[in-house]
């Protein structure tokens, strides 16, 4: 088994603008998407916007996920 990357982002070309979607791999097939923006004048700045939202989206889903961790290991802790 390959180890890909859970989340990313793609670009994707409207009409006149650019959108950015930060996707989340469920399954080897199935994507979801997990944040959009659109409105982009150009396809550097919305690849721009999706890198750094992209780093943004995964510290916080890392704290989040940290918080929960804590919570569950404290009722553990109180046997």
């Amino acid at each position: 088994m390959s180890k890909g990357r859970k989340y990313d982002y793609r670009v994707v070309q409207n009409d006149a603008d650019w959108s950015v979607e930060i996707v989340r791999r469920v399954t080897s097939k199935k994507t979801t998407v997990s944040k959009s923006q659109g409105g982009f004048a150009t396809e550097s700045a919305a690849q721009e916007w999706g890198q750094k939202e992209l780093e943004a989206f995964s510290q916080n889903l890392n704290a989040r996920n940290k918080r929960r961790s804590e919570q569950r290991n404290s009722g553990v802790d109180k046997e």
